[in-house]
């Protein structure tokens, strides 16, 4: 797997957690959940990958996209 591979499921992972996200209140029990249950998966995905420790900030930037992008098509009522 490759590095934009891994960074494109990262960030399709983390689309609807944002979604979620967005419509919670901030610094709730949602809100927190949403950031965080889709962690334990890129870092699951980064370890089957084969890929170093040094990917981890593409990975970051792909995950905080992601969730920006969900909670952006929540905005739009998607």
């Amino acid at each position: 797997m490759t590095i934009n591979e891994l960074m494109l499921i990262v960030f399709l992972i983390n689309l609807p957690f944002g979604y979620i996200r967005s419509n919670s209140t901030k610094f709730s029990k949602k809100w927190i959940m949403a950031i965080h249950i889709p962690v334990p998966f890129v870092f699951l995905l980064r370890m089957v990958s084969g890929l170093n420790w040094t990917v981890i900030p593409l990975l970051v930037l792909s995950d905080i996209a992601g969730q920006f992008a969900g909670g952006k098509l929540k905005k739009l009522d998607l």
